[in-house]
């Protein structure tokens, strides 16, 4: 019982990590409005950063900084958190541009349900 305390204690960011995806997948898959998709997409990437952040991490390491007294130390992965602020760009990017979208399709078809789009648009396929 202790054991498996402390193996959910040790691994909780990765635990975290995947429940945030699966909610985000959920949001993505379930709801028609596209806002929340986008939303959902969000999430998913933080879980992401969450996950290779936490891969990043070393117990008991420091900041990778050479101190030339201190000889042989442990330090953390500097890569991750470095890829992470790249990841984070990009996701802001990506969801200013999705938002872009969701408005010029609202001023297309007065709406941002996905199941009323598509309905319009095979009445229009079907004229």
């Amino acid at each position: 019982m202790m054991s498996d305390l402390n193996f959910l204690i040790d691994n909780i960011n990765y635990i975290g990590a995947m429940i945030l995806f699966v909610v985000g997948l959920y949001t993505v898959l379930t709801h028609p409005n596209l806002i929340k998709k986008i939303i959902g997409i969000n999430i998913m990437e933080t879980s992401i950063f969450l996950f290779f952040v936490s891969i990043g991490y070393v117990q008991g390491a420091r900041a990778p900084l050479v101190d030339p007294g201190s000889g042989e130390q442990l330090f953390v992965n500097p890569l991750p958190s470095a890829m992470i602020l790249t990841g984070i760009v990009v996701a802001v990017s990506v969801t200013a541009f999705a938002l872009s979208l969701v408005i010029k399709i609202h001023e297309a078809y007065g709406t941002i349900e996905l199941d009323e789009i598509i309905q319009m648009r095979s009445v229009e396929t079907d004229d």
